[in-house]
Formats: C-alpha cells, sequence, structure tokens
C-alpha cells in the first residue's frame, strides 16, 4: 500500500521507537550520550534536539531515478544523527563540528542562506549546508516569507560508510534538513522533505535523482519500497522471509561529487542527450527537443508508440532503431540537434562541465540500460506478490538483480574491477544473486541469501575477499563488521527529543 506522504516526519521521545531492542539499541543509547557530551564540549549547553536519516541499499533500478523511473530500495540502520541548537550572536554564524574530529574538521559558516556552496574546496560539512540552503528555499517557495536568520551549532554522527554507495551524503543532507527545520519550529510532511532535499545535493554538484533522499525520509522497519517520482510516492515491497540481504564492500571508495563530470553526472548529460536524439529521429520539432526534453521517460511513449507499429511493447525496438553503438562525438549530436549543445545546455553549469570534460558519449548504451532497468524494476516487485513457492520468488529475484548487474557493468560502465570481483565471489559463495548497488564506480555490491546460509556466507566472503585486505595491512579485523552485514528493512528519517 502507498504511505501516507502527508504523515509527518516523526517526533520520538525513545531510541527504542527507532532502533527496536537489543543490542544494536544499546549500541545507540552509549552513541547518542556520546554525541550529546561532544555537543557540550563544543558550545557549553545541551543540544535542543537531535535529528537522524538512514542511508539506504538500493535493491534494483540504478540509474534511473533522475530519468523519473521507480525504483526498489530499502533503508539500512546505518544513519546520521545532527545534534542541534539555536546560536546567540550577531552576525550569526553556523559551527558545525563531527564526532570524527581527526577526519572531519570542525567548519564555520555565514548564517546566510543565499550563500553558494564552495565546490572547488569540497568540505564534509558542505552537506549541512546543502540541507540549510534547501529549507531556506523551501519555507520561501511555502510563501512563508522572508525567515530571520539565526545561528546554529551543529554536531555529526554519521555511521554509513562514505563512498560505499549506501548514501552518507543523502543521510546527512536528510537529517541536516530535518534538524534545521525543526529547531527554527517547523514540522513537515515526508513528501515535501523528500521533494526539497532531492534538490538540496544539487548545491554541491550532483545531479540527484530523488531515490537517495525519499527513501531515507520515508524508509520503514520490514518493509522495501517501491518509490516512484513526480510526485515522490513510496509503496510498502514485502520480501520473502527466507531470504536476507547482504551488504559488502569493495572498499573501493566512489567520491561521487569530486568525479561527477566524468562518472555521475556524464551519465545525466549522456541520457538527455540520448533521450533529444530519440525525440528528433522520432518525428518531435526540433525546438520541442531541444527545450522540452531532459528524461527518457520523456520520450518513452514516443518509443512505444514506434515499438508498437513494429510488434513490440518495449521502448528498447527504437533505441536499436534510431541510436548507432558506436560513441557519438559533440559535432555529431549538434548535427541532428541543429544548436550547438553549449547553447542548449547553457542554464546547466554541472552539465557545461560533463561537455568540457567529455570527447563522446555512448547513448545507444545508456538509454538501453534506462529502459530495461525500468521494467526490471516493476518485474521485481511483481515477483514478491506472486503466489508462486518461496524458492522459485526468490530465485526470480536473484535473476533479476544479476541481469542488473549485467546492465549496469556492461552498458552503463558504472562498476570497476573490485566490484566485478565481489560480484564473482558472491556468485561462488552461494548468493542467488549479486549486483552493485549505489551509484557505482566502486562502493557495495548487494546480495541476495538464504536466511540460514547468511553466516557461512559473510564468513566465505571475509575469507576470500576481505583475508587478503587485511594480511596486506589495507583493512583491520575489528573493521570487518562494517565491511559485511546483513541488513533487513529499516525505519526511516525521524526528530528525537531525548
Amino acid at each position: 500500500m502507498a504511505d501516507n506522504l502527508e504523515e509527518f516526519i516523526p517526533v520520538f521521545t525513545s531510541l527504542a521507537e527507532i532502533y527496536g531492542e537489543g543490542p544494536f539499541l544499546e549500541e545507540q543509547f552509549r552513541r547518542y550520550a556520546n554525541l550529546k557530551q561532544q555537543f557540550v564540549h563544543h558550545y557549553g549547553r545541551d543540544p535542543e534536539l537531535f535529528a537522524r536519516a538512514p542511508g539506504r541499499v538500493n535493491l534494483i533500478g540504478e540509474h534511473i531515478d533522475y530519468e523519473g523511473y521507480s525504483v526498489l530500495p530499502m533503508a539500512i540502520r546505518q544513519d546520521t544523527v545532527v545534534a542541534i541548537g539555536r546560536r546567540e550572536e550577531d552576525p550569526p554564524t553556523l559551527q558545525i563540528a563531527n564526532v570524527n574530529s581527526s577526519e572531519f574538521q570542525a567548519c564555520s559558516f555565514s548564517a546566510d542562506p543565499s550563500q553558494e556552496v564552495d565546490r572547488a574546496n569540497h568540505v564534509w560539512a558542505n552537506y549541512f549546508i546543502c540541507g540549510y540552503k534547501g529549507v531556506f528555499d523551501y519555507l520561501a517557495a511555502k510563501g512563508d516569507g522572508v525567515q530571520p536568520v539565526v545561528g546554529l551549532n551543529a554536531v555529526v554522527d554519521g555511521i554509513v560508510p562514505i563512498g560505499a554507495g549506501l548514501s552518507s551524503s543523502a543521510a546527512i543532507v536528510c537529517s541536516s534538513a530535518i534538524a534545521i527545520l525543526t529547531v527554527l519550529g517547523y514540522s513537515s510532511s515526508k513528501q515535501d522533505v523528500a521533494d526539497f532535499a532531492c534538490t538540496c545535493e544539487r548545491h554541491i554538484g550532483t545531479q540527484s535523482g530523488g531515490m537517495d533522499q525519499a527513501i531515507s525520509v520515508m524508509g520503514e522497519r520490514g518493509a522495501a519500497k517501491l518509490i516512484d517520482f513526480n510526485p515522490v510516492r513510496a509503496s510498502d515491497v514485502v520480501l520473502p522471509k527466507s531470504g536476507s540481504f547482504v551488504v559488502a564492500n569493495s572498499l573501493t571508495e566512489s567520491k561521487k561529487a569530486e568525479t561527477a563530470s566524468t562518472n555521475y553526472n556524464n551519465r545525466v548529460v549522456e541520457c538527455r542527450l540520448a533521450a533529444m536524439v530519440l525525440a528528433v529521429k522520432l518525428g518531435m520539432r526540433l525546438e520541442e527537443a531541444r527545450t522540452s526534453v531532459h528524461t527518457l521517460s520523456d520520450v518513452e511513449g514516443l518509443c512505444a508508440k514506434y515499438a508498437s507499429a513494429h510488434g513490440s511493447s518495449s521502448p528498447v525496438v527504437a533505441v536499436e532503431r534510431f541510436l548507432h553503438e558506436a560513441p557519438y562525438n559533440a559535432e555529431e549530436i549538434e548535427d541532428i540537434l541543429q544548436e550547438k549543445l553549449s547553447s542548449i545546455m547553457k542554464n546547466s553549469p554541472t552539465t557545461l562541465a560533463v561537455l568540457a570534460a567529455a570527447t563522446h558519449f555512448k547513448l545507444h548504451q545508456r538509454a538501453k540500460h534506462v529502459y530495461t532497468e525500468a521494467k526490471r524494476v516493476h518485474d521485481f516487485r511483481a515477483v514478491t506478490v506472486q503466489s508462486e513457492s518461496e524458492e522459485s520468488v526468490m530465485k526470480r529475484l536473484g535473476e533479476l538483480m544479476n541481469e542488473s548487474h549485467a546492465s549496469c557493468s556492461l552498458l552503463y560502465e558504472c562498476s570497476c574491477p573490485e566490484l566485478e570481483s565481489l560480484v564473482g565471489l558472491c556468485r561462488r559463495n552461494g548468493a542467488i544473486g549479486a549486483r552493485l548497488t549505489g551509484a557505482g564506480w566502486g562502493g557495495c555490491v548487494v546480495a541476495l541469501v538464504k536466511e540460514e546460509e547468511v553466516d557461512s556466507f559473510i564468513s566465505a566472503l571475509k575469507e576470500t575477499y576481505y583475508k587478503p585486505l587485511l594480511e596486506r595491512g589495507k583493512i583491520k579485523e575489528e573493521d570487518l563488521d562494517l565491511y559485511v552485514f546483513a541488513s533487513k528493512p529499516s525505519a526511516g528519517a525521524a526528530v528525537l527529543k531525548i
């Protein structure tokens, strides 16, 4: 069933309401006590409240959210927590510290919400500023007038692995935005926060599609979510009880913000170019194609109409007919669109950065991935509601995950040698299906494993993938459980007043 998105971000007074009972809850008691102590150490007073937002693992549906297509992630229990309080001074400033102060130094910013994020000098606290700017943009769009600017003290504690494709950036953006909104005296619906948090990260130069923020806000214990866009909607997906998802970190960091122009944003631009070329080839007027076509979902109707006339329902038929497999250069695309790409994209600095860095564009491959991956998402969801045996359901889900990985690797080219090695080891050690998850170019793999085999599967991965890294001194044995763990769907964002 669909979530009631008018439901507000929940406010809890007990950690158990979020983390459940058991050993993990005990860890969180210690963690929040330390966070509070750190806040007092930095600012000489208690925080007014805490806000938390989880990371996520995407089960299927990679690199299609920014093309307008549904995705199927689940929230994980690893999260980012922000302790926050107002700061009395003139002029007002934002003081942002991190529990891990040796790696993430404290930062100070102006409280001016119109300040630009300094992309040239990337620091971790820029994600807090993304949330801060997003809050004021949201309040202005709501018609709440000019908001009084106040100083803020914040301390951040994140346990979502960084660069692992588990959305540590969305966790800090969402938790920061919710903390700021709440300390300023506002509450908002899940849908509002998911919508504006999606645009927040664009201040840092990443053309985010919205999946990460949506599942971080709307996650729920016990259910993965089918996330639809425009507007954001979330529906429960109940997974087989006899299966569990194991997340394994390749330990190759995916630096999403720093490599945007050659990796993540590059793919966004290639998809837009593919969509515009398809639109023209399928008969759309040039001016309309150049100005109104932004995603492959914008031209799916035209592709489907062409496919129907040729005995198919798949938009891939149009891709195979009108986009050649050889890479395009800018001049060839400009000949088709009859305008310079720099002119068409003049209002998007991040796109212009991609055009400056790229020498060619693989339109056929990117479009084929998006259309086939979009179908796999709905096939995955459909399988979970079938009345077949759990064994056959698990087998089909695993097949879809494997097909997704092949498409990400071969068509979208967002894998890397470490991910390929880890996916192979997962399958050889009994995974029913395994695929990269997140943006790729590093980060994590997610594997579907029989519940009774989870412990032996994790032990096998530790022996085959992580032991050689231990022996070379690349990692520490006490950190192994941070790198490979089983996960069930976990709770979404919340405010805590404890």
